[in-house]
């Protein structure tokens, strides 16, 4: 894979991106990745369905369920 380095980024660019990051549950490098590649038409491989619905609902919190004794 190959990386690249991006200078001179405005810092209220960055505290965005951060935010962003933050509300879809990933790292910044994996948000602007993500952007990347959405911006040039490519498709996520790496997402699957299980991360997308964790995306999309993350913003409505975690529920707790009981789990029911196992028996033998």
């Amino acid at each position: 894979m190959a990386s690249i380095i991006i200078r001179s980024l405005e810092d209220d660019v960055k505290a965005r991106l951060k935010q962003r990051a933050a509300a879809n549950l990933r790292s910044m490098e994996e948000e602007a990745r993500d952007i990347l590649r959405q911006a040039v038409g490519a498709t996520n491989p790496r997402a699957d369905l299980g991360q997308q619905i964790r995306a999309r609902f993350a913003s409505l919190g975690g529920v707790t369920l009981a789990l029911p004794k196992r028996g033998h």
